[in-house]
């Protein structure tokens, strides 16, 4: 037995094509219309919620994830790039080395501790009070800059690994630690870390020049930098927790480099 088959004729062929070809257009159209409407706040939301590291660690190694341990770093960090870095401007970027467990890995923020989110940002989070030497050197230098709101106008700050990091030092006693603190860790990371830092550069940022943050982290940087091409220009500048730690008596002095950096006056 054979089932007769019904063929388009040409004008309901033609019909069809025209159809499913303006179908097509429109919705092409309207994916295109989000991407034109979608701020550098939607952008780093949505890079934000599906960070995941898939990879391996060395043993004595975890990775912190607050967007999926907390449900409120969701929440308080939505909040605050919505309300600095809603709009389509380009940036320049600012780079750290991976997050604190008592900064952006509780917040989602970098170099944000709830104290400065809450009493810089007026941004409470309910579920955390972390204090971060980091944060208390780096909204000085923001204060100084001209306030959070023309800060964070200019620059966005991220990491390479922008999840926190953190080994145990003692039986059940986890502390900080840096993508860079093991051979093996950096290798584990390093590739994670350049699709990373093309996700960044990807939310709309000026790659012309760009500053890192701690000496150390520059050297790895630059590596990267050499490898794919991404930025024009690197400045070096000493991180905030060496800065607070061990240079406090010159706070003022290391203060005026970031500025002046900033501004691009630096040497």
């Amino acid at each position: 037995m054979y089932r007769e088959c019904k063929l388009f004729d040409s004008l309901d062929f033609n019909d069809y094509i025209y159809k499913a070809t303006h179908r097509c257009e429109i919705i092409c159209y309207h994916e295109l219309l989000l991407k034109m409407t979608r701020t550098f706040a939607d952008k780093v939301l949505d890079f934000n919620k599906n960070l995941h590291y898939p990879g391996k660690l060395p043993n004595g190694f975890q990775v912190m994830n607050p967007y999926l341990e907390n449900p409120e770093t969701n929440v308080v960090s939505a909040q605050f790039y919505k309300k600095y870095y809603d709009d389509f401007a380009r940036r320049r970027f600012i780079i750290g080395i991976n997050p604190s467990r008592h900064g952006a890995g509780v917040t989602g923020v970098p170099f944000t501790d709830t104290k400065r989110l809450e009493s810089v940002c007026g941004i409470e989070m309910a579920s955390a009070h972390t204090h971060e030497i980091s944060s208390v050197y780096m909204y000085d230098v923001i204060e100084s800059y001209g306030g959070a709101a023309k800060f964070f106008a200019d620059f966005y700050i991220n990491s390479p690994f922008p999840l926190a990091i953190i080994r145990e030092a003692a039986a059940g006693k986890w502390i900080n630690a840096n993508y860079y603190d093991d051979p093996n860790l950096f290798k584990m990371l390093k590739d994670f870390m350049l699709d990373s830092l093309q996700n960044h550069i990807d939310l709309g940022l000026d790659t012309s020049q760009v500053f890192v943050l701690g000496k150390r982290n520059a050297v790895f940087i630059h590596k990267l930098n050499q490898e794919k091409k991404m930025f024009d220009s690197i400045v070096t500048l000493e991180h905030p927790r060496f800065i607070q730690q061990y240079k406090s008596k010159e706070k003022q002095l290391y203060i005026d480099k970031y500025i002046l950096a900033f501004n691009n006056m630096c040497p």
